[in-house]
């Protein structure tokens, strides 16, 4: 009886349980296999290395994996389970048993009950990272631009479930991120993308983006949030100029800034304009966080009225 048989026979005496992971639910049954007959997924959504000696640390201060594999039987290999979700936890576990560590070749899995289609098994991983930290930190520009390798713009906007100008701007920031290439902690070129992108798109001319990587690379420009500060030297033709300058940075460009005028209306449209900039590049993924939220409603609403009387102000 091969392995998959057996684990089958397994599942008849076990049971399946259902488990729902957003608009679709798997029947899974939990188990154990070798790890030789677990095969990593070819399309995973995730970019990137995979070993990770935190993460071996912490599967053997556990004594093996806390959160078992998600796997479905593979659909060319006999006898063999392939990753739905979990191949950070299968690539370290492997990286243990290799260094001769045997106790952790039995891996705690989830099996499904069927092989899925790809995109069944794309919407599944992504609603599982979704749930995850990780996925707000770093995660929702790989996984659109990967995404966008697998299936294409209009496939991967849907599995997402936003649009596909929204995906467009997910990508452009991952892009962006790549070009970031000497930072000292080279899994924050994300943030550094961000706050780079959140400068309004009509001010960063493609010389500008290039003087900030440039300059960032350079490790003359050494706080993303510094970044914000571009805004108002770009503004300025002196300031703009001098930062284009090789010997330009944010710091001496600042310095260069035409002193503010002091009539009110000066001093209010560049701060109309990042407020409308910030909001109109808000993710989708954080207004879907915040639907319902009563405190943010009642900020709306404070920040409503307050513009009401400010119009009521400007227009007497």
């Amino acid at each position: 009886m091969s392995q998959v048989e057996a684990v089958g026979e397994k599942a008849k005496v076990i049971g399946l349980q259902e488990r729902r992971l957003g608009r679709m639910v798997l029947r899974t049954y939990r188990t154990k296999l070798d790890i030789d007959d677990i095969i990593p997924n070819e399309r995973q959504p995730r970019l990137g290395p995979k070993e990770d000696e935190e993460l071996q640390r912490q599967i053997e201060a556990n004594e093996g994996l806390f959160e078992p594999l998600l796997v479905e039987p593979h659909p060319e290999i006999s006898g063999r389970f392939r990753i739905i979700d979990g191949d950070r936890r299968w690539t370290n576990s492997l990286v243990l048993v290799n260094q001769g560590k045997e106790q952790y070749r039995q891996i705690p899995v989830e099996v499904a009950d069927r092989t899925l289609s790809d995109e069944e098994r794309l919407r599944v991983w992504i609603y599982i990272h979704r749930q995850r930290k990780e996925w707000d930190t770093k995660e929702k520009e790989t996984v659109a631009f990967r995404l966008v390798e697998l299936v294409g713009r209009a496939s991967a906007a849907n599995i997402l479930g936003t649009t596909v100008p929204e995906l467009d701007k997910l990508v452009e920031v991952f892009e962006l991120s790549e070009r970031f290439t000497n930072l000292r902690e080279p899994g924050v070129a994300i943030t550094w993308a961000r706050e780079l992108m959140g400068v309004s798109k009509k001010l960063l001319t493609p010389s500008v983006v290039d003087a900030v990587v440039k300059k960032v690379n350079q490790r003359r420009i050494t706080n993303s949030k510094d970044l914000r500060r571009l805004r108002a030297i770009i503004r300025d033709p002196v300031a703009k100029a001098h930062f284009l300058n090789d010997e330009g940075d944010i710091e001496s460009a600042s310095l260069r800034l035409a002193p503010a005028e002091k009539s009110a209306k000066s001093g209010l449209v560049p701060e109309l304009d990042a407020a409308i900039d910030a909001m109109s590049r808000l993710p989708w993924t954080a207004l879907e966080e915040l639907k319902g939220s009563a405190d943010v409603l009642k900020r709306i609403d404070e920040a409503e009225a307050l513009l009401q009387n400010l119009r009521k102000t400007l227009s007497s």
